[in-house]
């Protein structure tokens, strides 16, 4: 069974930064892409940063070089620096393989003004 549990959210104020992990534990294959996705209030859910099996990094446009996902062994890691109020948002490690799509709990993340 496959479990992915995200820690590392909370209250930063503006300017500030934090580290999102993503422990995933269970046996996964044929990856496809592992992202970081996000859903602020009011908002549809939209992908942050994703990274191919093949090593390849994307990002959204809104990142402007603020943030970096990387992985070690079975962590996922999205680095959020220099976070603004439209930052505010559920933040979900999401790996998808060819055949299943997996996510993790969420983990909230408040930035003040």
């Amino acid at each position: 069974q496959v479990r992915m549990v995200e820690s590392g959210g909370g209250l930063v104020q503006s300017g500030g930064s934090l580290r999102l992990s993503c422990a995933v534990s269970g046996s996964i294959s044929s990856v496809l892409v592992t992202s970081w996705d996000r859903q602020r209030p009011g908002k549809q859910c939209e992908s942050v940063a994703h990274g191919s099996a093949g090593g390849t990094t994307t990002y959204a446009d809104f990142v402007m070089g603020r943030f970096t996902i990387s992985r070690d062994g079975g962590t996922v890691y999205l680095q959020m620096n220099s976070l603004s109020p439209e930052d505010t948002a559920d933040y979900y490690c999401r790996i998808l393989t060819t055949t299943h799509d997996y996510w993790g709990q969420g983990i909230q993340v408040t930035v003040s003004s």
